[in-house]
């Protein structure tokens, strides 16, 4: 396989603000081509926390109809095929759902270690692929899916729906129209305060009656069940005190903070970060990450650091991403949150610091502080804030979704297509090999391979499958 992405066509559709209007691709030898006025059938894979939230937007989409949903635990299944009002037929194996012909295409929600394999074969199915972020739980992987997507002509959309939203939008052309001047640094954040239990330790147990935990693994190790690696909650699990007693949802996606299924919140929500910074910069990838944190405040079960902090170097600017989950209070408040629910505005969020002034992004909206020093071209030194308040918390990803769709039918390649997607993957995950390595990482940004970096670092670049599953393109 060809490793490198030219360089050239990558920037072109790099940039958010023509996001969606990439270059057309052609339709796969033997899938039929679709009409603007045709419906789109779709098979779901994964119809979990995250992937009934997708499907919910599909449904609501005018030219779509859900004909298949699958999954390995049957509340799950038997939950999605409620809400397709019986229209579905439910599956527990996802290849019988590529095997059927007349899907055009599907979303690919199960857990992240599941994310490439599942793609790539629907890919060769000649199906379109939405899948859920992360793009996959290594680089290698990633990179195939880049391959199968450009081998079989599909469209493969992933889940950072950001890159539809016009408040992004509006944010990154900001940035590049050099509206806060030059760009030296951006920090990203999540906080949280889960201490002293974390998630809890429940004990390995026999899984379930109603789930298949053997297909669950599937190419990831072997393991015992333990309810927070499989992440799903019910009635008799236990939890820890901070969580809802006697829930019978999904509380929390915990088989994330284990390395053989996923990245932790590196690769949950710094995917979002970093899809957003990279485009904002124009840049493919960092050149060079470290990170140091560890288990700090928490005492449950799961491996992945309640402390962390990345830094990432490239050309002519730092980034920074920092995760805790024992204090959620950010660096500094301002006045200018007066009056809005700083409850939600703490827990995520990134800022873009310029010479000129600092543009943040949050839950609410985005806001620009302008340095006392300078004033942001156009605008008074008075105006301390640019709100574009994000009323509907579902309308990004309605968005992207509706992105997606369309360009099931146009053939042109979606907001987040695969390379956009795999690459800001691509930074997360050298986040969390340096983290596991303790090494500064030097990467080759174009050819994707570390100059700089021991023989457990590059092992780490790739993942190994439990037999009899393959990754083959």
């Amino acid at each position: 396989m060809n490793s490198e992405i030219n360089r050239r066509d990558f920037m072109k559709r790099a940039a958010i603000t023509t996001a969606g209007a990439g270059l057309a691709i052609s339709a796969a030898s033997g899938t039929r081509a679709l009409a603007a006025s045709d419906r789109i059938r779709v098979g779901v894979i994964g119809p979990g926390l995250q992937g009934s939230a997708d499907m919910a937007e599909f449904l609501k989409q005018p030219d779509v109809d859900v004909v298949a949903v699958c999954d390995v635990y049957q509340p799950n299944l038997d939950k999605a095929l409620k809400a397709t009002n019986g229209k579905a037929k439910g599956y527990k194996d996802f290849r019988q759902v590529l095997d059927r012909k007349d899907i055009d295409a599907v979303l690919v929600a199960a857990p992240d270690h599941w994310h490439a394999l599942i793609a790539v074969m629907a890919c060769q199915a000649g199906k379109d692929v939405y899948t859920e972020k992360p793009a996959s739980k290594s680089i290698e992987e990633g990179k195939r899916m880049v391959e199968a997507a450009r081998k079989y002509n599909r469209v493969v959309q992933v889940g950072t729906q950001w890159s539809s939203s016009p408040h992004f939008q509006k944010g990154v052309k900001l940035i590049q129209d050099g509206k806060i001047g030059k760009v030296s640094y951006v920090r990203s954040w999540n906080y949280l305060n889960l201490s002293p239990e974390g998630f809890g330790s429940p004990g390995n147990s026999a899984p379930p009656a109603d789930l298949d935990w053997d297909m669950w693994l599937g190419p990831a190790p072997k393991a015992d069940f333990n309810w927070n690696r499989f992440g799903t909650r019910h009635l008799g699990s236990p939890l820890p005190s901070w969580a809802p007693q006697g829930s019978i949802e999904m509380l929390w996606s915990t088989f994330r903070y284990y390395w053989d299924y996923a990245g932790g919140w590196m690769t949950d929500w710094g995917v979002h970060f970093f899809n957003i910074i990279q485009q904002a910069m124009k840049v493919d990838g960092p050149n060079a990450v470290m990170a140091a944190g560890g288990k700090m405040c928490n005492m449950d079960n799961t491996e992945y650091p309640d402390t962390l902090q990345a830094t990432f170097e490239y050309p002519g600017f730092l980034a920074t991403y920092e995760c805790r989950m024992g204090n959620q209070r950010v660096s500094r408040g301002d006045q200018a949150y007066e009056g809005r629910d700083w409850d939600i505005l703490r827990e995520w969020g990134f800022e873009f610091y310029g010479t000129d002034a600092t543009l943040r992004f949050d839950e609410m909206g985005l806001q620009i502080f302008p340095e006392k020093s300078r004033s942001i071209p156009g605008k008074k030194q008075t105006d301390r804030a640019l709100p574009l308040e994000v009323k509907d918390p579902n309308e990004n990803l309605t968005e992207h979704v509706r992105n997606f769709l369309d360009c099931v039918k146009s053939r042109k390649r979606p907001a987040s297509d695969i390379e956009l997607g795999h690459r800001a993957t691509s930074t997360c995950l050298l986040g969390n090999i340096a983290y596991r390595t303790k090494e500064r990482l030097v990467w080759d940004v174009a050819n994707q391979k570390l100059i700089q970096g021991g023989a457990e670092a590059n092992r780490l670049l790739s993942a190994e499958y439990r037999a009899p599953w393959k990754l083959t393109v």
